[in-house]
């Protein structure tokens, strides 16, 4: 694993970003609709949503790379977008990296991350400052074509990095990575970002992905701000069934009224939030058990060493995910007893 680390300069500041009632269209339909988003000084936030949901646009609204239609886009106490003033991409101290790193192929890697600084700042260290960060000094001189999709992607971040931004924009940068290799780099540029305490948003549409890298994770439906919040909240307090389902898998039992418990095929279920009316109870995969008993019959066995997830089919009842120790005994075809062993459950409107 490279080594990358960072070093702080002295005009670095993360600046809080804040975005209010944000809309955009393209001659049809909005992408995005009064959106209104606030990130902290210093706070890393993943953008979290299906394909075609408005989180790209997001990003290049925040650089700059698109003109909303309305609201207002402030970095720090500047507002770079609205109220009549529409502040171009390469004077916002906001840093972007894409999801293919858009290095030059005729430049080799000093020279493309020197492109984005001002010609008198490309021979006063920032340059080799950047490329110490992310532990890429000793291919300074190579050409992108010759390096590995990984170092690409830090040759990108070092370029982003050079400026010194105020705020740093990532759009899905590990996609094209495999899948070994994603983990690492992934694994290299969330202590670098936390190390350098820089304000970060960060696009993805994988759910593990946006739940280990952001302090709060912010899930885009249709344009449309579903809900915000620690991962924690988005995967035990979700606002809504969509929300429930899309950031992990979900068991839901219907249940007419769900107050105090409510009685469903795996066992009483006693209920945190409650909801007055027909509602869906939200039970996660680790919320039940599988072990002796006769309710329902194993139809799919999922192994992934540290843990295995268990697809039972209930005599009465949905079929239902149930997450247990590796060592599981049970096999498919086999007739097992699934118990409730979580400790409260939210009930979803419907």
């Amino acid at each position: 694993m490279m080594n990358i680390r960072a070093t702080r300069g002295e005009d670095v500041a993360p600046a809080g970003l804040r975005v209010e009632d944000l809309s955009v269209a393209y001659d049809g339909p909005p992408v995005l609709t009064e959106l209104s988003l606030e990130v902290a000084p210093g706070e890393l936030v993943a953008l979290l949503g299906p394909s075609g949901c408005g989180k790209t646009t997001l990003l290049r609204s925040i650089a700059g790379l698109e003109r909303p239609d309305r609201g207002t886009i402030s970095v720090g106490n500047r507002t770079v977008t609205g109220n009549g003033t529409f502040v171009p991409p390469e004077r916002r101290r906001i840093g972007m990296v894409f999801q293919d790193g858009a290095l030059f192929p005729h430049l080799d890697v000093r020279r493309n991350v020197a492109y984005g600084l001002p010609r008198d700042q490309r021979r006063n260290g920032r340059v080799d400052e950047a490329l110490d960060m992310v532990g890429l000094t000793d291919v300074a001189d190579r050409m992108p074509g010759t390096l590995s999709g990984g170092q690409q992607q830090r040759v990108a971040l070092a370029r982003a990095l050079a400026p010194r931004p105020g705020v740093l924009l990532l759009d899905e940068p590990f996609s094209n990575l495999d899948a070994t290799l994603r983990l690492q780099v992934r694994a290299e540029m969330h202590r670098l970002l936390v190390d350098l305490g820089i304000t970060t948003i960060f696009v993805t549409h994988d759910q593990e992905e946006a739940f280990v890298l952001g302090d709060r994770v912010a899930v885009l439906h249709d344009g449309h701000l579903a809900q915000v919040g620690t991962p924690d909240d988005l995967y035990r307090r979700p606002a809504d069934r969509w929300v429930a389902t899309f950031v992990g898998d979900a068991n839901l039992f219907r249940c007419n009224r769900p107050v105090g418990s409510c009685r469903t095929p795996v066992g009483e279920v006693p209920v945190l939030v409650s909801c007055d009316g027909p509602a869906d109870l939200l039970l996660r995969p680790e919320d039940l058990a599988v072990g002796e008993g006769d309710n329902g019959t194993i139809e799919l066995v999922e192994y992934y060493g540290h843990d295995a997830m268990v697809h039972v089919l209930l005599d009465e009842g949905p079929s239902v995910k149930v997450r247990t120790e590796a060592d599981l005994t049970h096999r498919r075809g086999d007739r097992v007893g699934v118990t409730y062993v979580g400790s409260g459950a939210v009930a979803l409107g419907l």
